[in-house]
């Protein structure tokens, strides 16, 4: 039996016993999900708290009936009596292209393509776990149904499993902690448009200058696009034919404008300022863009899913001989990022989309290129058909953070159509022109995104060299004062990100106070440091605090220094394979 099989069994059994206690009820869809199921229902008043205990104490009665689930085939008459008052069924029924099947369980049937367990007593461990709003068909125009979340496992151990890490979850939640770390807030004033508090700055230029330096020793160039620009090129570059209805627009001077989805038309117009030679290829151009996409109110969630964000594009363009070589370049920088952070990860290869643009035979090329490279470096990979950009195919990387859960960032997209449509050029070694093959590609995709998983995946204790704070000085009373500015001005000379706290607190509660901010040294100075011109050092490895006794200032700067050095370190094969999963 299939998980998935097992999840939208008990997503049947939850509608049964929301018919059973709420019998108006209307019901929508209920399908099986990642991390569990759902089922949308049409109410007179949403569901709350004591609503869901009741739908879960009646489940468990449901379950211990032993409840026989069975296929029916009905006719046109039957499926008009059983769906009189189901206009959300009806409205499924009438676009179904096969024949429709319906499954019974007991005192209820529904509209489903199946498959589904034998018996309800087959079902051993659910939770339901939360209430939301959601359209009818996703679309906002529709009415508001509402919708219940729930999961479902094998076993009660992997449930009490799941539960746990989904609490460990909101304890990391990157919304709470990003406005409790002083990173970022959202205000209503710019829904989708986040706000970068002074640590989040710290801690984005710290992240930017990372990607810089690693960016400037692979030989990219660093180039910046208009953030609007007319909407006759975007019509050109295709994105107003496949992307319009996600993008933001104006009129200046009676001209239409768009605001920049993506970066690729600007850094393709950069291309073409100039006759380029063989000789400059692979040509690398880099834009940290800010981009918008105009998401609807109801997925919209902190960092991971905004309106407007920075993405680390990189343009390449080269020859058909120097693609396999290219993005086997483009590979070995994401995983040298994603080492250094710890993640493991794994490689999707996305195929044509039914939307796209290009012939079958460009379109089979560049796949073949991707799939080369990949291949040939002997990385493992899954396919993802029909998912890959409307240009032109893509390798994704999907992280895997601390909690088990995947993310997609990296991503490098192959694209043979943007060159023909901008009449892309280069002269050739037999000094004819030539077209280019361009590289789209990201390593950490979206800035504000990848921000918001560091959070979660380090549950605010970042790295050393990346914290917004390395380090806080905390001087036991005040004649300890003047020794403490001592050293706060020693390290900050010396580059290190340190604050001081000298308010009329007792040490102890500065101590939790650092904690809480997630900083991760903390340098006390009480007579004895005073005297000696030394410091009593706590400080957080491997997840644990850590009393590292007393040090010199200069012993502790050069530690904390030292993280920042190893960051660009020689990568280990040994890592990178194990990240792989």
């Amino acid at each position: 039996m299939e998980l998935s099989t097992l999840r939208h069994s008990v997503a049947h059994v939850m509608a049964q016993a929301v018919r059973r206690l709420y019998p108006g009820t209307k019901l929508a869809i209920g399908p099986a999900i990642a991390d569990g199921f759902y089922y949308d229902f049409e109410t007179d008043e949403p569901f709350g708290p004591e609503d869901i205990l009741k739908i879960e104490k009646e489940m468990k009665k449901i379950v211990k009936e032993n409840i026989v689930i069975e296929k029916l085939s009905l006719s046109e008459e039957e499926v008009a009596a059983l769906l009189a008052d189901e206009p959300y069924k009806k409205e499924l029924i009438d676009n179904l292209e096969e024949e429709a099947s319906f499954y019974r369980q007991g005192d209820f049937t529904d509209l489903c393509a199946g498959p589904h367990i034998e018996r309800t007593g087959q079902i051993k461990a659910f939770k339901l776990l939360s209430t939301a709003g959601a359209y009818w068909r996703g679309n906002e125009k529709n009415k508001m149904l509402s919708r219940i979340y729930g999961t479902a496992f094998f076993t009660k151990d992997e449930l009490k499993e799941h539960l746990h890490r989904l609490e460990e979850a909101k304890k990391r939640d990157h919304r709470k902690l990003g406005r409790e770390m002083g990173i970022f807030a959202l205000m209503e004033e710019g829904p989708g448009f986040p706000f970068f508090l002074p640590n989040g700055v710290v801690l984005r230029n710290t992240l930017i200058e990372y990607w810089r330096r690693l960016h400037k020793r692979e030989g990219y160039v660093e180039i910046t696009s208009p953030i609007m620009l007319t909407k006759e090129l975007w019509e050109q570059s295709g994105h107003w034919e496949n992307y319009k209805d996600n993008m933001y627009g104006s009129e200046i001077d009676e001209t239409a404008f768009q605001i920049k989805p993506m970066n690729c038309p600007g850094g393709i117009l950069v291309y073409g300022l100039d006759l380029h030679s063989y000789r400059e290829f692979p040509l690398r151009m880099a834009e940290l863009g800010l981009v918008h996409r105009h998401e609807k109110s109801g997925t919209m969630h902190g960092l991971m899913r905004v309106r407007c964000f920075t993405q680390d594009d990189a343009h390449i363009y080269m020859t058909d001989e120097q693609i396999r070589d290219e993005v086997l370049r483009v590979i070995n920088l994401v995983e040298e990022i994603y080492v250094n952070f710890g993640f493991k990860f794994h490689l999707e290869l996305s195929t044509k989309p039914e939307k796209c643009m290009g012939t079958d035979e460009q379109w089979e090329r560049a796949t073949d290129g991707l799939r080369g490279a990949l291949e040939e470096k002997g990385l493992p990979y899954r396919i993802n058909e029909g998912d890959g950009a409307f240009y032109g195919p893509k390798i994704d990387f999907h992280l895997e953070d601390s909690l088990g859960r995947t993310w997609q960032c990296a991503t490098i997209q192959l694209d043979m159509q943007m060159p023909e449509r901008f009449d892309l050029s280069y002269i050739g070694q037999d000094g004819a022109k030539h077209r280019p093959v361009m590289i789209h590609r990201t390593a950490l995709g979206s800035i504000e995104r990848f921000i918001g998983i560091l959070i979660e995946h380090f549950a605010g204790w970042f790295p050393v060299w990346l914290a917004p704070v390395q380090a806080v000085i905390l001087p036991i009373s005040e004649k300890h004062h003047a020794a403490a500015e001592r050293v706060f001005k020693q390290m900050e000379d010396a580059g290190v990100r340190v604050k001081i706290d000298v308010r009329a607190e007792k040490i102890g509660y500065k101590i939790r106070e650092a904690q809480g901010q997630r900083i991760p040294y903390m340098l006390v100075i009480g007579d004895r440091e005073a005297e000696d011109g030394t410091v009593s050092v706590r400080a957080r490895e491997d997840g644990a605090a850590v009393d590292k006794g007393v040090q010199s200032a200069a012993a502790v700067i050069e530690e904390i220094l030292g993280f920042s050095g190893n960051v660009l370190g020689e990568k280990k094969a040994a890592a990178v394979q194990e990240s792989y999963h």
